[in-house]
């Protein structure tokens, strides 16, 4: 029986890293130890505030790995622990959030992660919510704590935040067929006002940005009808400043 585990990373770069926690959560799949299997990188955004000291845009991102063995846990926290300490930039405030399904703390940290998208929060309440599962600052002030924590929080709820890892996604082609990205657990889901179910054979244009939503527990990918059996994908990658 696998055990589900969710690592939240946050704070992990400078003004001057040429990479942001994003990318930094993606590659821990290349450490991990046999009996891990990722299962996606969810990206969470927080508040946007001049009050809070993030490094671009405040977001946070969230690890979901499947476990053959529980005692894997330990491993994972231990290699976490290491590997934020090694990538994270001078400078960073790094902090790391580890849950499990069926841990005590899922419901206190469902609640908080949403507060962290409309208010501020301080360490003292990123701690409280955590009670009783690992959470850690790994250099700086530490402030990174609250993004990792809400960023479990959010991705357990199952209701918010996009994947920037799911099946390889940066593997498909701008166009892709319905059919192709279902094969791969990914479903698209009409947000027309008539919201027609798109059909196996449909073409769908990402635009060279494929990111489904965490919706449901599951990738969803919000298209809008550009044509007979033609599709595009919301959203797109935002142009640097």
């Amino acid at each position: 029986m696998t055990l589900r585990a969710y690592i939240g990373f946050d704070d992990t770069d400078n003004h001057d890293s040429d990479f942001g926690t994003g990318k930094i959560a993606r590659r821990f799949e290349n450490i991990m130890p046999e009996g891990c299997h990722m299962w996606g990188v969810v990206r969470q955004q927080l508040l946007i505030d001049e009050r809070i000291p993030y490094t671009s845009h405040n977001s946070s991102a969230c690890i979901v790995v499947d476990l053959s063995d529980p005692l894997l846990k330990n491993v994972l926290v231990s290699m976490a622990s290491e590997y934020i300490e090694q990538e994270a930039a001078p400078g960073s405030d790094p902090g790391l959030c580890i849950a499990c399904e069926g841990d005590s703390a899922l419901t206190a940290l469902m609640s908080f992660g949403p507060l962290c998208t409309r208010q501020i929060v301080t360490q003292k309440e990123a701690l409280q919510a955590a009670s009783g599962i690992h959470i850690s600052g790994h250099g700086g002030s530490n402030d990174g704590i609250i993004g990792a924590a809400a960023a479990v929080g959010l991705t357990v709820s199952g209701w918010s935040g996009r994947f920037i890892e799911f099946a390889g996604l940066r593997r498909f082609p701008d166009t892709v067929a319905v059919s192709e990205l279902e094969k791969y657990g990914i479903l698209a889901v009409s947000l027309d006002r008539d919201a027609m179910v798109p059909a196996p054979a449909d073409i769908i244009h990402t635009k060279g940005w494929l990111r489904p939503r965490l919706w449901g527990q599951r990738p969803i990918l919000p298209v809008l009808c550009r044509g007979k059996n033609i599709w595009e994908s919301v959203g797109e990658k935002r142009k640097k400043s």
